[in-house]
Parts: C-alpha cells; structure tokens; sequence
C-alpha cells in the first residue's frame, strides 16, 4: 500500500485550501485509480472534476474562483475487492476527511450503503448523492484569543458538559441560542463557571459527529456525539440560526472558545479517534470505507471483516502511517487554529495498537505527541482503556499524560456507601493514587480524578437510585452498565421524606469533598453542583431530551451543595497545599534557613490527635481518617469520618497546629464550631461528615513542645506510616 513518507508534504497540503485566487482540494486516496471532486450548487447541483494523483498517494487539484461556502464531495473509484479490503464504489458520494465544516445530514432510509441488502459484499450502484452531508470549504481566519496565563495541570478543575445540554434550558440565554456554541459563549454561562472555580471545561464531542442507524430507527438520536464524521469539522448542528452551517460554526466555536479563554477557562476536547459514525462494514459509507477501507480501519486476517476494540462496529488504525498523519494534523489544527488547550482521548487503547492489533505503550503516536512542539506543551488525558485484547492500561501511559482513575471512582462511591471498610485505600486515594501512578517519574497530576461522568449516574442519582431505569432509551433497560455502586438511602427514586433527602444530599457532599481534596486533577460532571438528575437513566447517550439537559431549576433544593462545592473549590485554589504538583514524600518541613520545624509535609491522625498506628491502619471497622499536609507557612487537617454516629475528635497539638479554624464541613451549618479551636481541644464530629480545618504555624526554628506521646519527627518517623500504601506520600 502507498503511505505518505515522513515529511513528503506538509500537512496543510491535505483537504481544502483558499489560496491563490482560489482552492486547491487534496485528498489521500493511496489505492485508488480515479477521483472525482463534485463541486455542488445551492440547488444540488454536481460539477465534477478528476483530480489529478501525486506522489505518496495524494491526488489534488487547483480550482480558481472556488472559495469560502463552497459545498463538495468525492467519488473515489477503484476495485470492488471486499478480500483486500478494497470496496470502491464511486456511486457513493463521499466527505473529505480534511473537511473542516459539515452541513447537511444522513438520510438513513437512502442508498447510503455500499453493498447490497441481499449482501455485505456485493457493491450497491445507487448514487448516495442526495442522502449524504457535504464537505465545506472554510478559509483561514484569525485563531482565538489565547489564555492569558495557560493553566499548570495542578490547577485544573474540569468541568465535564455537553454543550447543548447545558444550556438548552437555560432561563438567562436567548432562546434562539440555547444548545449552541453561542450560548455557551453567553455571559451568564461563563458567570456560572468562573463562581463556582472551574477553570477548565471538557466537551463532549464536539467533532462533527453523526446518529447511529439503530438508533435513529427507535426515533433518538446520538446525543452524546462518540460517532465521529469530521475529525477538522465542529459539529454543524450546535451552530446558531445565525450562523449557519457552511462555515459558520467554525467562527461561531472560535468565538466561544474566546469567551472561555478571556475569562480563565481552558477548553479541553473530548475526542474520539478510535472509530468512526461508519460503522462495520455493514453499515453506512460516508467518507472513510469508500476512500479506502484497509486503509483506515482495522480488518480481520481475511480482511474482509472489521476488526473491532471498539465496540462500535469499527477501529481506527493509526498502525497506518497516513491515518496516524490525518490523526495528528487534526489536534494540531485544532490547538493551533481553533485555540483548544487539550484532549481527552476516548477509548485510547485503540490508538496505540500496531498492525497485528497488539497494545504498544511505544507505538509512534505516543512518541510523535511527544516531540511534537505544539502537542506536547498541550493537556492530554487518556481514557486508558478499551474492549479488546489487555486494552485496560490503567496507569501505563507514561510522563506526558494524565488518566481518567475509574480507581477512584469506584473507591470514593464505596466508601460512602458503606461498602468497604477500613481507610488504607481512602489514603491511598487521596494521595492521588500513588499506588497506580507514581513510578517511571509520572507525576501526581497523572491521575483525573472523577466520581460521575457523562456516561453512569450522575452524583444525585448515585444516592437515590440502586438500579439504572433507562426505559426511555428503548432498549428494554438492557444498556448501560448493572455495576453502579449507588445507593438510595432506603427508597428506590425520588421522594419528599425529608430524612432520606437530607441523607442523600450529605453523602454527595462527602463525595464533592473527596473529589475535590483529592492529589491530582478533579473532573466534576456539569450539574451535580446542583442536583442535576437523569431520573436514573445510567446511559443517556440517546437522549436529547430534559433527561439529558442541565435543570436549571433545580438549584434551590440543592443549594448546600453548590456552596460547599465553591467553598471548597475556592479553598484550592487559593491554597497550593490543597492542589500539590509533586508528590509528597515524608520528611521535615524546614524553615528558610533549613531547620527542621517539627511536622512533616503529610501525616495521618487518628481521632486521638496521634498519628495512626499500625492496628489502626488495618482495623477493618475503622471509619475515621484525618488527613494533615503542610509546609512551611501553613497547614490543613481534613478529618473524612464515613460512621453514622458522631465521634469526639481531639486535635493535634504542637509542633502539628498552633490553633485550627474550620473551613468548610459537609454538615448542617449548626453541627460544627465557627470559633478558633486550640490544639488538644476536642469536638463532636457528626455521622458521615468531611470537616476541612486550616491550621496557623510556626514558621521559624522555635518550637512548641510537643504533647506527651506525639511525634515529634514527621509521619515518617511513625511505624504505621511503612505498613500502609496511602501515607507514603500525598
């Protein structure tokens, strides 16, 4: 096969190009023996042109005049051979993969299927033309405002949405911008964001993305848009009325992403390169199957067949050196002219799969990230898994990248629920998992943590629900996962049982704090600050509806749980102990001559006021922690008690605190002191409460004698902190 050399072209050669009076259009085609450009008219009408073939397999052609809106599409021919992966079929109208906008949609009653209904490898002569969307010709214009300071990753606090949801029901955008780019960009959105401390946000696919034919044949749609078309394109139905779709969402998303930048949000994209809105080879051709089937997908040894990690019919195979190009030429467009400042990769494991399918924590799409000058100074976080053979990498990916923790997902949900005992595990966890993590020099921001994400409960419905209810999704409540580790608090579904509500909202407090004090980056899912519910549905990927969208009414009933979610936030970020960029290994805090002051930069405290000892640490029942960090000019404790019953807890005296003042609790406002507290005074920690306390410090070599029994070296001096794997480090 013909494959694009390293450095033949550079990669602005590919897709279509304003300049010079006019476009040039090129495509990579590497097998194929003609291809046809069709030019098409506001009326749909065709005009086609041969392209002609250069070196590497690229074919192009310059057309003067052509410019700005203009629709097109391909007709790529050659042989009809299922056997070598080869299924040209020039009846199919195809989109430019290099497309960087989209208009129109997929008529999934039409001849958009390259083979027969009597079979998968008989070719289907029907022209696709009027079923298909078209390709755009979109002009350069100016990138995005940039940040005015680009975020440290010890800084991030993600906010996962979905664009139109969020503010599809929004009471403060206009109407006609509600579900857009637009009104994402509105102010009273930004508002919402910059108050509560999210300073970086991470959409839900935003590439051009299409419904899959099952799923419009229960009449839903892809909501959740993993079903990529345009790898260059932003999705043209989340454009305004007043923008349009040939070309206009392009403009419309460079504005947004300059209104999130000029407030201090980073724009962090979901991406989904590892399959495409094709299918298997049963399905729709559209864009990739026709222009070579081998080429961009996986097949089977016979290749006949797709070979499927995905589990969404077809893999991406970036072990082809001119699909990993098209893979990197689209983030680097999207960095450099689109302004994003990072990537989530779905399903990752996909990506770095060599030709005989097998994971390859070296492949080249892994180094070509690495060295490349715009990529690598760029947010990249792996989703690391995916369905096939050993595809779940969960802490493999390396130094340059952070990964979703399903770790502490799992963990943070049973800790609350009562599911797991004893608090080895919850040190680990908040250390920032240093059990997955910290090896071959990776550093704590490597693991995202994350409670609720798009795809499960969100954080209300964790505590309502036992079992998923996605009846909506007309799949007979089959989909979505049955391993949820929720808990409804005795009362399947909502209910006006004032105990059971104020239950439910104190252990999603208890889950926000573990979140959000938390070594590493936290990902909060848009809406659980506010109760967001999904009425139990685990697996809303088809549902545009009120399901989905942000409730914006809702907030009332929740507002605890807003303002403790930008307390605590607010507290992160004001106060670098609370968000650590390195790991922190026990030792001596030192004053600014190096003397040694007596505490260490992380300890671990029973209700005591002492530092945990070894029978405590692998007491099973246990159900108290208190977490200390410190440096040299101030320190916390963080006590997080999951036990139903109050307990006294005595703090900590000298050389640890010189007096505590609470912070911020997860319990009603009138359980817990307001007043200064001093060291080896006691208080009531209520049942199932975080209780956040900063503590003054000496700063300098003069110590307070330590209590009888306290030690006076650091947590590493302690015996308990060699027999436990969270208190190593934090």
């Amino acid at each position: 096969m013909v494959e694009p050399r390293e450095g033949a072209t550079p990669p602005a050669q590919l897709g279509a190009l304003v300049r010079d009076g006019g476009t040039t259009f090129s495509l990579w085609a590497p097998r194929a023996t003609r291809v046809e450009l069709a030019l098409v008219d506001e009326h749909r009408r065709q005009t086609n042109h041969d392209l002609v073939a250069g070196a590497d397999g690229i074919w192009s052609l310059h057309l003067p005049g052509v410019g700005t809106g203009q629709r097109y599409g391909y007709r790529v021919h050659g042989r009809w051979s299922p056997e070598t992966g080869e299924r040209f079929n020039p009846a199919k109208l195809l989109l430019d993969p290099y497309a960087r906008a989209i208009t129109g949609g997929v008529d999934y009653s039409g001849p958009i299927r390259d083979h027969t209904a009597e079979s998968n490898f008989l070719p289907d002569l029907e022209d696709s033309f009027a079923a298909v969307p078209l390709s755009v010709v979109v002009a350069d214009t100016p990138a995005p405002q940039p940040l005015a300071r680009p975020l440290e990753l010890s800084e991030l606090v993600i906010y996962e949405t979905h664009l139109r949801g969020y503010t599809r029901q929004h009471p403060a955008v206009p109407e006609h911008l509600r579900g857009t780019y637009a009104g994402m960009a509105y102010p009273a959105v930004v508002e919402h964001l910059v108050d509560l401390g999210v300073n970086a946000v991470e959409f839900l696919p935003l590439h051009h993305f299409v419904s899959e034919p099952f799923v419009v044949g229960r009449g839903l749609t892809n909501y959740w848009g993993y079903n990529t078309l345009g790898f260059f394109a932003p999705h043209g139905a989340y454009a305004s009325s007043t923008s349009g779709t040939l070309g206009g969402q392009v403009a419309e998303f460079k504005e947004m992403v300059s209104a999130l930048h000029a407030a201090g949000i980073a724009v962090i994209l979901d991406v989904v390169y590892n399959h495409t809105g094709e299918g298997g080879h049963d399905g729709p051709t559209l864009s990739f199957r026709g222009i070579d089937h081998g080429a961009y997908y996986r097949l089977t040894d016979d290749r006949r067949n797709d070979y499927d990690v995905t589990g969404c019919g077809n893999a991406v195979d970036t072990s082809n050196p001119g699909v990993l190009r098209m893979v990197l030429d689209s983030l680097r467009y999207w960095v450099t002219e689109m302004g994003v400042d990072g990537f989530r990769f779905d399903l990752n494991t996909t990506l770095i799969r060599d030709a005989a399918h097998h994971v390859d924590q070296n492949h080249p799409f892994k180094q070509l990230v690495a060295a490349d000058p715009v990529l690598s100074g760029t947010v990249m976080i792996s989703e690391p898994w995916d369905l096939g053979p050993y595809g779940y990498q969960v802490g493999r990916w390396g130094r340059d990248w952070s990964e979703w923790n399903d770790r502490f997902r799992g963990f943070t949900r049973d800790f609350w629920r009562g599911a797991i005992g004893g608090v080895q595990e919850l040190a680990t966890r908040l250390s920032g998992s240093s059990d997955i993590y910290d090896h071959g020099g990776r550093a704590i921001t490597s693991s995202v943590n994350f409670v609720t994400a798009h795809d499960g409960f969100t954080m209300r419905d964790v505590v309502t629900y036992d079992l998923k209810h996605n009846e909506a999704n007309a799949e007979r409540n089959r989909d979505g996962a049955d391993d949820n580790r929720s808990w409804n608090h005795g009362y399947e579904g909502e209910t006006d049982d004032e105990r059971i509500v104020a239950d439910r909202q104190r252990t999603a407090r208890n889950m926000m704090a573990t979140l959000v004090l938390s070594a590493g980056i936290p990902m909060i899912l848009a809406g659980d600050e506010m109760g967001r519910s999904q009425g139990g549905n685990n697996n809303a990927y088809c549902q545009d509806s009120p399901v989905s969208w942000v409730n914006w009414y809702s907030r009332e009933d929740w507002a605890a749980q807003e303002e403790f979610t930008r307390t605590l936030l607010k507290l992160r970020a004001a106060h670098p102990l609370l968000r650590p960029s390195a790991w922190r290994y026990h030792g001596e805090v030192t004053d600014l001559h190096g003397h040694g002051l007596g505490r260490s930069p992380v300890a671990w405290f029973a209700e005591s006021g002492t530092e945990m000892t070894t029978e405590q640490w692998h007491d099973p029942g246990r159900h108290t922690l208190g977490m200390y960090l410190s440096d040299r000019t101030g320190a916390f404790l963080v006590y997080f008690h999951s036990g139903w019953d109050p307990i006294e807890v005595s703090l900590p005296g000298a050389p640890w605190a010189l007096r505590y003042t609470v912070e911020a609790h997860s319990g009603l406002a009138s359980e817990l002191p307001r007043k200064r507290l001093t060291p080896g005074s006691t208080l009531t920690l209520p049942g199932r409460t975080v209780l956040v306390l900063s503590a003054d410090v000496r700063s300098g070599a003069q110590l307070v004698s330590a209590p009888h029994g306290a030690s006076r070296g650091g947590a590493g001096t302690s015996e308990a902190s060699r027999h436990t794997p969270g208190d190593h480090r934090a």
